[in-house]
């Protein structure tokens, strides 16, 4: 058996990334649930900076990882979704200055959808973020209904929502990992 050289300029996949990027996006839905959780439930200003920072991130998300994926013209349901992210920034910052129940009148989770079903076909290990568009789909849908509702909802509404949102991140960032792990293994030296 003959020795082969060992390739020493490994160049990251996509698999990677996504990996990287779910982990990022577990943890800072984490972050902002503590400080949902936390210092926000007595301070009003604090929750209405977190209410519109958190579209904000998602919109800023979804360019990052459309640019490390070819451009935003490439992945046209990242470019829906980030716009789509900035508009519902703006709405929640506007609908702050008049009530709490439109803040809570946000569809989402269709464009992440879309996105995890065109990426099963080159990176696979998709279906957890498929699950998560198609509940956050289910949630803008909910968050429509609290929206009419007679009673102002709290952050914390949106905090829950955040919670199943870093789960799902997690658990493809741990999925992904794994599965290159095997990928790996599965390698003869």
């Amino acid at each position: 058996m003959q020795n082969q050289p060992i390739n020493q300029s490994y160049v990251p996949s996509l698999s990677d990334w996504l990996r990287t990027y779910y982990f990022i996006r577990a943890a800072v839905s984490v972050g902002w649930i503590a400080l949902a959780l936390g210092i926000s439930q007595g301070d009003p200003a604090i929750a209405a900076v977190l209410l519109v920072a958190y579209p904000a991130w998602d919109a800023a998300a979804n360019y990052l990882d459309a640019q490390k994926n070819g451009g935003l013209r490439s992945n046209l349901s990242q470019s829906l979704n980030l716009v789509v992210s900035a508009i519902t920034t703006i709405a929640v910052a506007v609908a702050l200055g008049i009530s709490m129940n439109a803040v809570f009148a946000t569809l989402s989770g269709l464009f992440q959808l879309f996105t995890a079903v065109r990426r099963w076909k080159s990176v696979g290990a998709q279906w957890v973020m498929i699950l998560s568009g198609a509940q956050s789909a289910l949630a803008g849908v909910f968050f429509i209904l609290m929206a009419r509702a007679t009673t102002a909802p709290d952050i914390t509404g949106i905090a829950g929502y955040a919670g199943f949102g870093a789960f799902y991140f997690l658990i493809s960032a741990i999925w992904l990992t794994v599965k290159m792990a095997r990928q790996r293994s599965a390698v003869p030296n």
